[in-house]
């Protein structure tokens, strides 16, 4: 599942493409793709909406339109494309949005499980989303207190988006490994000094994610190249980078974790 980085490219990839555009008319290939409105209201919405900008929240992008805004999860498989009007729907296109300018902006999701929403406020939907890893309200004094505030274990909590939003499996486990906690360790027994390293560690590795384009390590997203600086992820068996021991990788809320035995002791 694309997280905060590649979001965050699709998104600064799109906006110059996107801004200005006329949505001329929506064709739903696939009634589900559509969490809101009803598919006759979305059609009817959508049509002559102007683009007016591109953004992103959490793992949602979002499009900014001239009465309504247009947000997109793209979940397990979804992806983004602009194309030329007049070119044929491939399998697995969802949603096909024609703008103006002859092109349309594609929704293509082989697995289904990406959701499409036209809201005229998107308050509803982020309402129970936690605060943004890279705003000016994540700072390392709420994250002690947040921290503090519950009795969970690292991983679990940090891949909540409700406690804190966009991270998922891989930069979880990237800044974990450089704020040397294992992600096991229960969130109250977190020091103030090791929050102010897990704060700075958790902002490091988004932006150089987003300095990467993100993460391209399946037939889903592809483009980034920060795959090739992963100090843990997906990298079992081979040695540490700090140490040399042998990355380990065991299931932690089912999702597979990778940690430095040695730099990451419970």
């Amino acid at each position: 599942m694309p997280e905060l980085p590649e979001v965050e490219t699709i998104a600064r990839k799109l906006k110059p493409e996107l801004i200005g555009r006329t949505i001329l008319s929506a064709d739903l290939r696939w009634s589900r793709t559509l969490a809101a409105p009803s598919p006759k209201k979305f059609r009817e919405q959508i049509k002559g909406q102007k683009i007016l900008d591109v953004g992103r929240r959490a793992k949602y992008l979002t499009i900014r339109l001239s009465s309504f805004h247009l947000l997109i999860h793209l979940r397990m498989s979804g992806d983004l494309h602009i194309k030329d009007s007049t070119d044929q729907p491939e399998k697995h296109d969802r949603l096909i949005i024609k703008l103006s300018g002859n092109h349309s902006l594609t929704f293509n999701d082989t697995r289904k499980f990406g959701r499409v929403w036209l809201v005229a406020d998107p308050t509803e939907i982020f309402k129970t989303l936690g605060p943004e890893p890279l705003s000016k309200e994540f700072t390392s004094h709420w994250l002690h207190s947040a921290l503090h505030k519950k009795h969970r274990r690292l991983k679990p909590l940090l891949l909540d988006q409700t406690f804190l939003s966009g991270l998922g499996n891989i930069y979880t486990d990237e800044a974990l490994n450089i704020a040397k906690l294992h992600p096991l360790r229960e969130s109250d027994s977190i020091t103030v000094k090791q929050t102010e390293v897990l704060h700075e560690a958790i902002r490091t590795v988004l932006k150089e994610g987003i300095r990467r384009n993100g993460a391209s390590i399946d037939w889903v997203y592809r483009g980034g190249e920060f795959q090739n600086y992963f100090r843990v992820y997906d990298r079992e068996g081979e040695p540490c980078r700090n140490c040399g021991t042998k990355i380990k990788r065991i299931t932690v809320g089912q999702r597979g974790t990778h940690y430095c035995p040695r730099c990451q002791r419970l």
